[in-house]
Parts: structure tokens; C-alpha cells; sequence
């Protein structure tokens, strides 16, 4: 059995090594659509965007979202942790999850209702 101790380490070794695979999103200045960063452009689906599997990867397209900030296409652009399985792409985040499939009501339009998969 290990001590608390220890299972809280090993509790925050496995959190930042889930956390080191992020994503860039932020939100379309003209019609707030939540977008993605996809090699340069913001996408709107998730599964089309840009996985960062390296931090100096990740800070570098932050970065250089700030161009599209000061261009008004977009507001807010932040990283933010996903997981990877099976070849898709899955928010870690309740936050995340909930901006990928888009609004929580009326289920029969916005994203949701494509039935795409998050």
C-alpha cells in the first residue's frame, strides 16, 4: 500500500505527464465560435487541430496566436491538456469538453448535432 505521501506524487507525476500533450484554442472575434490552432489556421473542429506534444511547441504557437489577436480574428487563445487514444483527440477538462461539443441545451443544433464524437 503506499503512503499518501507518496500516492500524491505519484498522483501529480502522472497529471503533469497527461498535461504536457495540450492543445491552443481560443474564440472567433466576428461570431465567437470556439476554435482551434491547426498548423497556423484556427479550425473549428478538434479532431482537425494541432496536437503539441512538446511545451517549446506549445508556448511557440501561443505566441504566435498573438498576431491573430492584434488582428481581431480571435480573443483569448490559451493551451489547454489533452489525451490521446485510439487515434482521436479527447479535452482532458470538463471545460474543454463541454466547448468541443458546443452548447450544454438544445442538443439539436451547434456542434452537437453533427454527432460528432469529442
Amino acid at each position: 500500500m503506499l503512503s499518501l505521501a507518496k500516492h500524491s506524487v505519484l498522483y501529480d507525476l502522472i497529471r503533469m505527464a497527461k498535461a504536457a500533450t495540450q492543445m491552443l484554442t481560443a474564440n472567433r472575434l466576428r461570431y465567437g465560435d470556439v476554435v482551434y490552432w491547426g498548423a497556423g489556421n484556427w479550425l473549428t473542429g478538434l479532431a482537425e487541430a494541432e496536437v503539441f506534444l512538446e511545451a517549446a511547441q506549445a508556448d511557440a504557437a501561443l505566441a504566435a496566436a498573438g498576431a491573430s489577436v492584434r488582428d481581431r480574428l480571435v480573443v483569448n487563445p490559451y493551451l489547454f491538456a489533452v489525451r490521446q487514444d485510439a487515434g482521436a483527440v479527447h479535452p482532458v477538462e470538463e471545460r474543454e469538453i463541454i466547448r468541443a461539443a458546443g452548447p450544454t441545451i438544445r442538443h439539436d443544433l451547434g456542434k452537437q448535432a453533427s454527432h460528432v464524437p469529442v
